[in-house]
């Protein structure tokens, strides 16, 4: 997967992969995302934006992963399996449509790729892959083979030579697992072929994908478990401090991340390997990358481990620049947006300005008076990315229902010149802005209500199920979006080669 060279000023839409339609369960790298991608080459449109595509947690979140390196097992394409011969077509029936219903999606994926597995014999292509991700595809396929040898406990319940890395041990467990270890192989194989496949289809379309990349990982993750002395840990391997935000527009009591925390200090001394190596991950798979929660690189909320609430939490200083100073060095440029929503300090700014990152503006916060820095009028030039709102806001027909009858909802009718706001008229703002980049949820396209959220923070259930309806993709929607794309200067020549 190469990294096609990033965009002026375009417009896109935000669409994560296991929200798009098709038969089994959840959204997949297969004709759907195919389709996708010529929907919006045919609306004109020169960004695709992602959410985090690593495996996720039991309830579906790509922000709580076991690996920040290894592809999602649910988005590996079952037509593909079946049209190589490695499923045959009775073995992928009867699997649901509709929202995704991830206690029955998780096992009824992990059987159709165990058994295509059974019937796969490696070839040169796999050796190849394996070579080239030899830094994190041992640790996690071996991450992955003990979770289901000790029945999905966490690491620090694991023996104390494997929890603890003992060699011997490790050895020992490597050759004992041989075959589980080589079926995790085969699925991120399968993931990274299809997944490369679908990112240069549309990059010859003239899309380019925009990836996201969570600042903390999860304390049950491959990477910790590998590199424990560039967190902070206790002697039994747990966490002492913890990530998350204080009070904010989405919580009165912040939001309690519980992310173990970064040894920046030891990082620092080891030359940011594992940042380094983890975007350089990011850049392949995607074109640029949106930063998530910016601010922690500056400083970040650091919470006592055993906290209910993220109240009584601190700041504490972040990598800043150097960090980025690194990157840049070992990498080349910074194609990135970062993500500095929320409680932003004048240094926050400062390191985000002195990098030349875009920043981020969402319409859904701009409301609140004239001089609100979120509506489009105060925007100071173009190094911006605006959204009508994120994965984490309500759609805006949601928030337009909750809005109608206040403060908000009558200057944003005075703003538009309109009686009657829809989502469309929020979106002709974002195009309209001088924002570099407007970025639409389908949602919002689509025009649908609260029930077609994504994410509600601070919630912990019932999240990240939402997908397409079968049609949603009409052309009559495409052309109605490639029109306002133009209007306002958006649109590219596509790359046909």
């Amino acid at each position: 997967m190469g990294r096609a060279e990033v965009p002026g000023r375009a417009s896109g839409v935000l669409l994560h992969p296991t929200s798009l339609a098709g038969p089994y369960g959840s959204g997949e790298l297969g004709e759907e995302a195919e389709r996708f991608v010529g929907f919006l080459r045919e609306a004109g449109q020169t960004l695709w934006q992602v959410l985090p595509l690593g495996p996720t947690d039991a309830e579906g979140s790509p922000y709580s992963s076991p690996s920040a390196f290894a592809g999602n097992p649910l988005l590996v394409s079952t037509d593909r399996l079946v049209g190589e011969g490695l499923l045959r077509e009775g073995e992928v029936a009867g699997v649901t449509s509709g929202d995704v219903d991830y206690a029955e999606v998780f096992p009824e994926k992990m059987e159709r790729l165990r058994q295509a597995f059974s019937r796969w014999r490696p070839e040169a292509e796999f050796e190849t892959f394996r070579e080239r991700q030899a830094g994190w595809l041992p640790d996690y396929t071996l991450f992955m083979a003990l979770k289901e040898r000790y029945e999905g406990r966490s690491w620090t319940g694991w023996p104390e030579p494997l929890a603890f890395r003992e060699a011997e041990a490790l050895q020992d467990v490597r050759r004992e697992n041989e075959r589980e270890i080589r079926f995790w192989e085969f699925v991120q194989w399968r993931f990274f072929r299809d997944w490369g496949r679908v990112k240069s289809l549309a990059n010859r379309a003239g899309v380019r994908v925009v990836g996201d990349v969570p600042i903390f990982i999860s304390h049950d993750s491959a990477d910790v478990w590998a590199n424990q002395g560039e967190f902070y840990l206790d002697e039994r391997g747990e966490p002492t401090v913890v990530a998350g935000v204080p009070p904010d527009y989405f919580s009165e009591t912040g939001q309690l991340w519980g992310n173990p925390l970064y040894r920046w200090d030891r990082m620092e001394r080891g030359g940011y390997r594992w940042w380094v190596a983890r975007i350089e991950m990011a850049l392949t798979q995607c074109d640029l990358i949106r930063l998530d929660h910016f601010r922690g690189f500056e400083a970040y909320w650091e919470v006592e481990a055993g906290e209910e609430t993220a109240e009584s939490g601190r700041w504490v200083a972040g990598p800043g620049e150097k960090l980025f100073e690194r990157i840049r060095s070992d990498l080349g440029d910074l194609p990135m947006i970062a993500e500095d929503l929320g409680d932003i300090s004048d240094e926050v700014r400062a390191l985000r300005e002195k990098l030349a990152l875009p920043g981020m503006k969402v319409l859904q916060f701009g409301f609140s008076g004239p001089e609100n820095p979120f509506l489009p009028h105060n925007y100071r030039g173009e190094n911006w990315a605006v959204y009508t709102g994120t994965h984490d806001n309500d759609t805006t027909e949601g928030w337009l229902a909750g809005i109608s009858d206040s403060s908000e909802g009558d200057l944003l009718r005075r703003y538009t010149g309109r009686e009657s706001v829809g989502a469309w008229d929020v979106l002709r703002l974002a195009h309209a802005s001088t924002a570099r980049w407007s970025i639409v949820p389908m949602q919002d396209l689509l025009g649908l209500g609260s029930e077609s959220r994504m994410n509600t923070p601070g919630t912990s259930t019932g999240n990240w199920r939402w997908r397409m309806p079968e049609g949603a993709m009409s052309s009559s929607l495409a052309e109605k979006l490639r029109d306002l794309t133009e209007v306002y200067g958006r649109t590219s020549e596509t790359d046909d080669q």
